[in-house]
């Protein structure tokens, strides 16, 4: 077992409102979100000791959010250099300053105009001169990803029509979901493709928004059993790496199991980093969810429902994942059990368990 597991506990969440427009900046995002996870874990930000983010440029830093929430003894704060990699570990950043006396409150947030703003479609995926053929930004590159891996599997367009479509389903009652319409198999199948296979329902939103968590000592939440950070050979360059197919979850899940001392079957509400459909029966596969020799009819069937219940990424909308997470909380306040949690950045990333 980690150090940190079982202490530290996510104690109240926020939210923005999700839109394609804000017409707002990012710090009176962050702010509002930041605002409403004190509130909801009944603590005045003055309270808060440390504050944490992450992101790629395109927010605001901890610092100037201290300032806003009013924050006058800001204690440890880091801006963390990242996007999807950071949803899970960055709970474990703060479990471990929890866990180490260093911090007893602590903020994370994430904030963008992710639509209206910097795009994250338009993000360079490095120096061009090391593809042969110019990968231009991350839709490209996971692209080729994707026709691999569907390749290697077996599984086809109505396999992805069938994580999207339930994705949809899912978000049909969330009132912050940005997609709720639901999507007929020949609706997919007219939609255009970004870059094959990907048309532009197997992308997720982009969004204006913020999320934040407030993670406490005191054990009032769903608390934090393990997070792990990894990746394999390539991790760095995914032109590099000997599986292109093999994304983080590939590595960081027998790390994961091995951390927390659980099993997949442990596991009752998968939240799953799905920036691409794709993604979705490939971590269902590394995790030990479901064999890969299952996975068509697993998708066709629907069996993966339990899947990002609020309709993830592709359809509630883009906060870099900490939705996600967000999204954790709340069912296990409800439910109770086993979530899982991941972040995802080609063939590196990270996971997190969190219990009632």
């Amino acid at each position: 077992m980690q150090p940190f597991a079982g202490k530290a506990a996510v104690a109240g969440i926020g939210m923005t409102a999700l839109t394609r427009e804000s017409g707002r900046t990012e710090l009176d995002l962050a702010a509002e979100a930041c605002r409403s996870a004190c509130a909801e874990a009944g603590i005045a930000p003055r309270e808060v000791d440390a504050v944490l983010s992450y992101h790629l440029g395109d927010s605001v830093p901890v610092v100037q959010v201290a300032r806003e929430l009013g924050i006058e003894r800001l204690g440890w704060h880091n801006d963390i250099a990242g996007g999807g990699t950071q949803a899970a570990s960055i709970l474990g950043d703060a479990a471990m300053l929890i866990s180490s006396g260093l911090a007893r409150n602590i903020l994370i947030y994430r904030a963008m105009n992710g639509r209206s703003g910097k795009r994250m479609n338009a993000v360079s995926t490095g120096p061009q001169e090391r593809f042969t053929y110019g990968i231009q930004g991350p839709i490209p590159m996971f692209a080729l990803a994707a026709t691999r891996y569907l390749h290697d599997t077996g599984l086809g367009a109505e396999h992805l029509h069938a994580v999207v479509a339930q994705s949809r389903e899912n978000a049909k009652d969330n009132p912050r979901a940005l997609r709720r319409d639901p999507l007929s198999l020949d609706d997919y199948l007219a939609r255009p493709y970004v870059c094959t296979p990907l048309r532009t329902v197997d992308c997720c939103q982009e969004t204006d928004g913020a999320c934040a968590l407030l993670v406490s000592g005191v054990l009032d939440g769903p608390r934090v059993q393990a997070v792990v950070r990894g990746g394999g050979p390539g991790c760095s360059a995914m032109d590099r790496a000997p599986d292109v197919t093999a994304i983080f979850s590939a590595y960081v899940a027998p790390m994961l199991w091995e951390a927390s001392g659980m099993r997949p079957s442990d596991v009752s509400s998968p939240l799953l980093y799905d920036a691409y459909t794709w993604l979705v029966p490939r971590q269902l596969e590394d995790f030990g969810l479901v064999e890969r020799a299952d996975l068509g009819e697993y998708l066709l069937e629907r069996r993966h429902a339990p899947v990002n219940p609020h309709g993830g990424l592709l359809s509630e909308g883009y906060v870099h994942g900490l939705n996600n997470v967000a999204q954790a909380v709340r069912g296990l306040r409800s439910d109770g059990g086993v979530a899982l949690v991941t972040g995802f950045g080609g063939s590196y990333g990270s996971a997190a368990l969190l219990t009632a």
